[in-house]
């Protein structure tokens, strides 16, 4: 079997055989050797943006993640992801019965709180009449005050824990704060939940935010209102929004500043989501080639030119260093200047230096 080498070799000439080939096909010129007749397009000018892409998050404006607010296990779940909800409706069931032993316990106090303090009433009242008869002394009256307004701060009290105790057992069953799409739902009925357990979560539809972190060394450049196009794998532009806040802090672990894009529910994009966001800095004009006019040889880039050579049209093979791909051009950092005559077809049969005739 033939090597790379000798196989790169072979490749190499057929396609100058081929070249040669062609030119046969065309004839020869007056006074210099056949051509190959390749179609010519000036390079022109455009617009290219000054743009950079970073991976962003998408976050939902309007997403509450719902978390208990008490301790104790799940015995039931009253929907299921993906669901539309209103506000307050039921989504999880904590098993409450150590809650409403407590609030009975506290409600059986204050009952017999009460029964005291209505004896203390009488009480009062029996020796108040007693006290303006002159039978009983001062001293007891202000004994029986004292009694009776001990008793009735204590069941203040009482009846302040026994209702807190009620907003208590009202927490074991947790509703939805407001309208919305229920999330994900990792427990399940017999776990043992905290406060720290996130149950679900409620998104609203749309009203998401592209989450940006942009490099310090380009944080003098953001600014609100900057243009951002959010793209796909392609470079498609799925969405096109603005900057709506600048972080006025850098972050110590990534030495990134944050920045937010307010954007529309978009099509195929979800809360938590990883995008691709282009941010536009600004405009220049540049030269730009057709696609079909660059060819790739190790990783590296090439376009042939059509350059006046002692009175004869030739090829020449131009390195470029390109930018990205707009519609069916590249943009061209270097390589090629506006006004050359690019060949932009049959530059499979060219070599540096061939002969070629523009199609009419």
């Amino acid at each position: 079997m033939l090597g790379y080498a000798a196989m790169a070799r072979v490749s190499s000439a057929l396609i100058v055989s081929h070249a040669f080939a062609a030119f046969g096909c065309q004839g020869a010129g007056p006074g210099g050797p056949p051509g190959v007749k390749v179609k010519i397009e000036v390079a022109r000018i455009a617009n290219i943006p000054d743009s950079s892409e970073y991976v962003a998050t998408l976050k939902s404006r309007a997403s509450s993640a719902i978390r208990p607010e008490v301790e104790g296990k799940i015995t039931q779940i009253f929907v299921r992801p993906g669901e539309r909800v209103a506000a307050g409706t039921p989504l999880v069931q904590i098993d409450p019965a150590k809650q409403q032993a407590t609030l009975k316990s506290q409600q059986d106090t204050l009952a017999a709180k009460r029964a005291s303090v209505e004896y203390a009433r009488q009480q009062h009242e029996r020796v108040s009449g007693l006290a303006a008869s002159g039978i009983a002394s001062q001293q007891d009256l202000d004994q029986a005050k004292a009694s009776l307004d001990a008793a009735q701060a204590e069941l203040a009290a009482l009846d302040a824990q026994v209702r807190e105790q009620q907003v208590q057992l009202h927490y074991y069953s947790v509703a939805a704060p407001t309208a919305g799409i229920v999330g994900d739902i990792p427990a399940r009925v017999g776990d043992r939940v905290t406060a720290e357990t996130t149950l679900t979560t409620i998104d609203q539809p749309g009203g998401l935010e592209a989450y940006v972190s942009v490099p310090v060394e380009r944080a003098p450049q953001l600014r609100l209102g900057l243009p951002v196009q959010i793209v796909d794998g392609s470079g498609a532009v799925l969405a096109e929004t603005q900057i709506t806040f600048v972080s006025p802090q850098v972050d110590e672990a990534t030495q990134t500043v944050l920045a937010k894009a307010s954007m529309g529910e978009g099509v195929g994009l979800r809360p938590a989501q990883f995008i691709r966001a282009r941010l536009v800095w600004g405009t220049h004009e540049g030269p730009v080639v057709p696609v079909l006019a660059v060819s790739r040889i190790s990783g590296r880039y090439f376009a042939f030119v059509a350059e006046e050579d002692k009175g004869a049209l030739v090829a020449r093979q131009k390195p470029l260093r390109l930018g990205e791909i707009v519609g069916s051009e590249y943009l061209v950092l270097e390589g090629i200047k506006p006004g050359d005559r690019l060949i932009v077809s049959g530059t499979q049969f060219l070599i540096d230096g061939a002969p070629v005739t523009p199609e009419t």
